[in-house]
This record gives C-alpha cells, sequence and structure tokens, in this order.
C-alpha cells in the first residue's frame, strides 16, 4: 500500500532521525538519492546543462548538495539564488568546490529555457499560499524549458498537506521525494504537476496510520469477495438496486450492469425501467412492487437517474443495510436521516454534486478535493467517495483517506458513474465495509476504464464489460 503523511508528521520524524545522525547526514540521504535520480532522467550527465532554482532553507540546501555531485561528474551546473542571504551556506559551499557556478535572479530566466536540466529547490514542503511574486518567473520560466524539470520533495507553488494550488507552480517531469510521499503529490490538482514521482528512502519512522492511503493490486486482491464451496447466490449477498426513471431507464441498466460484476450472488432490481433491465440482463430479479417488498438484500443502491422520486430514496434509506446513495439520490436524501442511520452509509458525489451538498462553488471542491470529502463525510455522518481526477474515500470516523490511483480521463462519460454505484453496491452486499467498497470498487472501476479505452474513447457499458478482466489482473 502507498501511504502519504503530513508534513507536521514528517517534519517530527525528521527531528527524531537527525538527533541520532551525524549533522548534515540526512541532507546528504536525500542529496545522493536526488542526483542519482537526475542522472538516470539525463542519461549522460558530463556536460550537460543542469540549473538549480534555489529558495532558502533545507529545499535549497537538497538542490545544492545534488548539484555538487552532479557538477563533481562532469555537469555544468549553476544555481540560480532567489534569497541570496538565506541560501544553505554550506550547500552552496559544497556547489562552488566542485565548480559549480552562482548566479542572481534576474539571469534565472534564460539560463532555465537553456538547461538539460532544471532542479526546483524554491520552495519546501512548508511552503504555503503559492509562490512568491520573485519565483513566478522562473516557475514560469520552467514550464518554456526545453530540459527536464526535477521537484525536490514537491513542485514549489502547490500545498503538501493538500493537494491544493494557489496560482503559478512548477509543472515537474518528475518529483522526487523523500521518507515518503506528501499528500499533495497524489492529490489533484497539484498531483497534474508532479509528474512521475520517485520516492527515496531516507530512513524515517513514521506512525503507523497515515494521512492518505492508496491501494494496491496487492491491497485489493486480499479484499475481494471470492465463492467458497459452500457459497450459493444468496450467501454471497444480494444487493438491491433502486434506480432508473421514465426519462433515465439508462441509469438503471448500466447500475445493474455494475452490480452484476461486482461479486454479490444476485442482483433485485426495483423502479420502473424493469423491462429495460430484463431485455439486457434477464439474470437479474425485478420488481415493481417498491424497496420494502423486493425481497432479501444485504445492501441497496439508489439514486442513479431517479429523477424526483423521494419515496423510494426515503424508503432504502429506512432499510437497516448499507446503502449507496448516487447521484439525484443525493440530492433527495434528507441530511438528518442519513446522519441518524445505523447501518453503513456510502455516498458517492461528483465534484459538483458535493458542492451543492456543501454550499459552495464547484472550483472550491475541485481545488480542494481532501478537505471537500473530510467534511462531508463529518456532516453526513457516512463514508463518501468522492469522484474526479482523484477520486478519494474519506470516513467519517477519520482515519486515513483512501486515494484511488487507477483511472483514466476517458471515464469521463455519461453512465460511468452509474456503473461505479452498481459496482460498489454489490461489494457492499458482499460483505465489505464502506470503505472497503467505495476504494475497492473505484480501484477495479478505474483499472476497467483503462483496459477498456486503451486511448480511445469508450462508453459507459464498455467499462462494465471490462469489470471482469479488471478483477482477473488484480488476482493475477
Amino acid at each position: 500500500m502507498r501511504t502519504a503523511y503530513s508534513v507536521e508528521t514528517v517534519r517530527t520524524a525528521e527531528r527524531e532521525l537527525m538527533a541520532r545522525l551525524p549533522e548534515g547526514a540526512l541532507m546528504q540521504r536525500a542529496a545522493a538519492g536526488l542526483a542519482a535520480a537526475c542522472a538516470d532522467l539525463l542519461g549522460r550527465v558530463y556536460g550537460s546543462r543542469v540549473v538549480l532554482l534555489v529558495g532558502s532553507g533545507d529545499n535549497g540546501g537538497d538542490a545544492l548538495y545534488a548539484g555538487a555531485r552532479l557538477a563533481r561528474r562532469g555537469a555544468g551546473v549553476t544555481a540560480v539564488l532567489l534569497a541570496p542571504e538565506r541560501t544553505h551556506a554550506a550547500g552552496l559551499a559544497a556547489l562552488r568546490r566542485a565548480g559549480g557556478r552562482v548566479a542572481g535572479a534576474g539571469r534565472g530566466e534564460a539560463l532555465v529555457e537553456d538547461a538539460d536540466l532544471v532542479l526546483d529547490g524554491i520552495v519546501g514542503i512548508g511552503g504555503k499560499g503559492g509562490l512568491r511574486p520573485d519565483a513566478v518567473p522562473l516557475a514560469a520560466a520552467a514550464g518554456r524549458s526545453r530540459g527536464a524539470v526535477v521537484a525536490v520533495d514537491l513542485p514549489s507553488g502547490v500545498d503538501a498537506d493538500t493537494g491544493e494550488v494557489h496560482g503559478v507552480a512548477v509543472q515537474a517531469d518528475l518529483t522526487v521525494t523523500f521518507g515518503t510521499h506528501k499528500p499533495g503529490l497524489l492529490i489533484d490538482p497539484a498531483r497534474e504537476y508532479a509528474g512521475s514521482v520517485r520516492l527515496v528512502d531516507i530512513g524515517l519512522e513514521l506512525p503507523a496510520e497515515p494521512e492518505l492511503e492508496a491501494l494496491q493490486h496487492l491491497d485489493v486482491a486480499r479484499l475481494l469477495p471470492v465463492p467458497r464451496a459452500e457459497s450459493d447466490k444468496y450467501r454471497r449477498g444480494v444487493v438491491g438496486i433502486a434506480a432508473g426513471s421514465a426519462r433515465y431507464p439508462g441509469a438503471a441498466v448500466l447500475a445493474v450492469s455494475g452490480a452484476l460484476r461486482g461479486g454479490a450472488g444476485a442482483v433485485r432490481y426495483v423502479g420502473p425501467a424493469g423491462d429495460a433491465v430484463i431485455a439486457r440482463y434477464p439474470e437479474t430479479l425485478v420488481s415493481d412492487q417498491g424497496p420494502k417488498h423486493a425481497g432479501r438484500v444485504q445492501a441497496w443502491v439508489v439514486g442513479p437517474g431517479a429523477g424526483d422520486d423521494t419515496a423510494t430514496v426515503t424508503e432504502v434509506l429506512a432499510a437497516d443495510v448499507p446503502v449507496l446513495i448516487d447521484a439525484d439520490g443525493l440530492r433527495l436524501a434528507d441530511a438528518e436521516v442519513v446522519r441518524g442511520r445505523r447501518a453503513p452509509t456510502l455516498m458517492t458525489p461528483h465534484a459538483g454534486e458535493a458542492a451543492a451538498l456543501l454550499g459552495v462553488e464547484r472550483g472550491e471542491v475541485e481545488g480542494g478535493r481532501l478537505t471537500a470529502a473530510r467534511e462531508l463525510a463529518r456532516r453526513y455522518g457516512a463514508t463518501v467517495l468522492l469522484k474526479g481526477s482523484t477520486t478519494l474515500v474519506a470516513d467519517s470516523g477519520g482515519g486515513a483517506v483512501r486515494v484511488n490511483p487507477t483511472g483514466t480521463g476517458w471515464l469521463a462519460t455519461a453512465g460511468s458513474g452509474d456503473v461505479l454505484s452498481g459496482l460498489g453496491g454489490s461489494l457492499l452486499a458482499a460483505g465489505l465495509s464502506a470503505v472497503d467498497a467505495g476504494s475497492v470498487g473505484a480501484y477495479l472501476h478505474g483499472l476497467a476504464g483503462r483496459l477498456a479505452a486503451e486511448g480511445a474513447p469508450v462508453g459507459a457499458h464498455d467499462v462494465a464489460d471490462a469489470v471482469p478482466e479488471a478483477w482477473r489482473n488484480v488476482l493475477g
């Protein structure tokens, strides 16, 4: 499992480690890993032109020591100092001894644009509120550079803890981060600035519970429900789908398609789109008597394509089984009722729906996804799966937020979320917790999107059809 820790936690771990090491040893570890990553990216170090963008503090020191290592291997290294009076003195001395040069910020833009590699050491993980005005032109020049841009620990201008970006930030091709991932490297919009991420182990001892965690194949494989020899369709779990309307019958079909591939043994459908569902999936158990009379289920999915059917949403929320609420159901669900439920609730909004529930603009959610997911979970007393370029799963009880590492832009297509709802609901019915059902569902859905698309447009039904392949891929 990939994990990320807050700046405060990282700083504490660094202080504890530095107390046991010779002075400067921890920075040398970081610089050695950074220089090695830069050398790998360059391919040929000797004769290459490297420009260091050096701010004050330890981040700039890491860049200077790494630059000294590259200079000793024959690179022409120039450090552009943004705060000469507060530059890391020992790092600067090491660079000069290795034959590196120093330039003022006034010459920086031209040097950056002509470099083979630009090393961004402007701001460290403690930076808040965006870049200072004197750093903005250099960040912009790095974006125009013909060479590779490598960020030290994280791109300057992004918030390490939240993934927020305030104004201009450095767009890196590679981020070399030390000790652990930082939340901003896994969450958009900051993640888009990080490029590829390379983790350098510097020996930090970190707490058992991280700020964020991202499941990998092995983690998902351990959570997938697998039938045993004595299993039957009811022991495997039955998921109820209350979705669709006369206007949106396709939402019901797509939710059922996801549910049939999610591990539960049977799918019950309740709603006005029964004929469409049966025509496509005859194995579905269809009822027109409402959720109360549909028969036994271990979990419900409610909301996709529901229109204004408040009564069905209310009836489902009254059931004493896990419920996944999506789409129209999010708008129709009473917040007090959701908070009062004893059984688990999983809400799956996209950014626009989350913004409406929080009473803020969509851009505020998109710019602060971690904050939004946590706040929604707190307000509703539910687990929240916030869909988007970075899908997050936050639990009302706190703890690590799950970040989904799979997906593709091709999943931004009508009906894709309905497939995810059915898939997540089926995993709930199969016995997974709300957090696990949400994160495993998002993982499989994102992987299925990649497999179905292969770089070309796909429809939601293609994604559903690719879920079994994603499942097999995970179990490998």
